[in-house]
């Protein structure tokens, strides 16, 4: 039986089909998430130098030379090599990091010219030899002035004539290695300060000082036993020794020779021999001046034992402090340390009372 509606291939509409799923079909639902959706903004620019952003100068080159991220990440260029610059010091070729994630910034130098390359590359050279070259020199100073000075020590404690035949039949290579170490000793010398410990032997033990008279005598040594403790004056809070001085030490070692010479022309003129001289006057210049400095020191110790701390009283005002401050318009050697408190007492008990009578006069 026939019909007079075409017939439908199944191939034709399998193909029908695929066409219509390859055309692309929107949804109100795709359309209001793309209308929804904002576009990136571009972030803000901050300068970590000058601490301007974009702006303040629109015009400024910026660049991004490091790993960080965030406001930080931005500087000006110009901001940026002034501060390389600081960091540089004048060699452009140091390399200098972010202080922040520690990347080395790319710096690219131009090229100056062969000529001034090598002129960039002399100027460098010559800046790091020279500290090399100046300690040298310094040091070579140095030693030949130690063996002038030792020369001179030699020719000034054996004599002229017997040091320079000593001198010249000596080797030059002993000469060059003896005489430097003649102001090393006596500067190690020096440093060597045998007072002290007598003054700390003598200080330690006062009570037992007593049974020798002649020490006794010629010391400022206490003559009362050593309290027995609590003690109300330590000993060991006070200072006995003086601090080292560089200058000192150093005078007094270089001059040590010259002195030990006039010392042994004046007291022992009987003696024959220069050298033997000169011994005989250091030994006695050193002793002597030991001496001194532990009578010096010894004296000081007992002030500072014996000192006292008074009560804050009208009385001891009146008594101490006023009469302390020098009239107006005069300035004596001791106000500084009277303003600062340090006062000192009267000697003499009768001379404050003749004091007391001219004034109630």
């Amino acid at each position: 039986m026939l019909s007079d509606e075409p017939e439908v291939n199944p191939t034709d509409q399998s193909g029908g089909n695929s066409a219509s799923n390859e055309i692309p079909t929107s949804t109100p639902g795709n359309q209001q998430l793309d209308a929804v959706t904002p576009q990136e903004e571009p972030e803000e620019r901050y300068c970590w130098v000058c601490f301007a952003t974009e702006e303040d100068d629109k015009f400024a080159p910026w660049v991004q030379p490091c790993n960080c991220r965030g406001a930080t990440k931005w500087v000006h260029q110009s901001c940026l090599k002034r501060w390389i610059d600081e960091k540089q010091k004048g060699n452009p070729y140091k390399s200098i990091s972010c202080p922040q994630c520690q990347t080395r910034y790319i710096i690219i130098l131009p090229s100056m010219g062969s000529f001034a390359f090598l002129l960039e590359r002399l100027d460098i050279i010559a800046k790091q030899l020279s500290p090399g070259m100046a300690a040298g020199a310094i040091v070579c100073s140095i030693y030949w002035s130690a063996i002038t000075f030792g020369a001179v020590t030699v020719l000034q404690t054996t004599g002229f004539e017997r040091g320079l035949s000593m001198m010249e039949q000596a080797e030059p290579i002993a000469l060059l290695l003896c005489l430097p170490t003649i102001p090393v000793a006596l500067v190690i010398g020096r440093m060597f300060r045998w007072e002290d410990i007598v003054l700390r032997f003598i200080q330690n033990r006062q009570f037992d000082v007593r049974k020798y008279p002649v020490i006794s005598l010629m010391l400022p040594v206490s003559n009362e036993p050593s309290p027995s403790y609590p003690e109300a004056f330590p000993s060991n809070t006070i200072s006995a020794s003086e601090p080292l001085s560089v200058t000192r030490i150093f005078c007094g070692a270089l001059l040590l020779p010259t002195v030990s010479t006039i010392v042994g022309k004046i007291f022992f003129k009987s003696v024959k021999n220069d050298l033997h001289r000169t011994l005989l006057g250091g030994f006695t210049f050193v002793v002597v001046k030991g001496v001194l400095k532990i009578y010096f020191h010894q004296k000081k110790h007992n002030r500072a034992k014996q000192r006292q701390i008074l009560d804050y009283t009208p009385e001891n005002m009146r008594k101490y402090w006023m009469r302390s401050q020098p009239p107006e318009g005069i300035d004596r050697p001791g106000q500084q340390g009277q303003e600062q408190g340090i006062l000192r007492q009267p000697p003499i008990e009768e001379h404050n009372e003749e004091h007391l009578v001219n004034g109630a006069g």
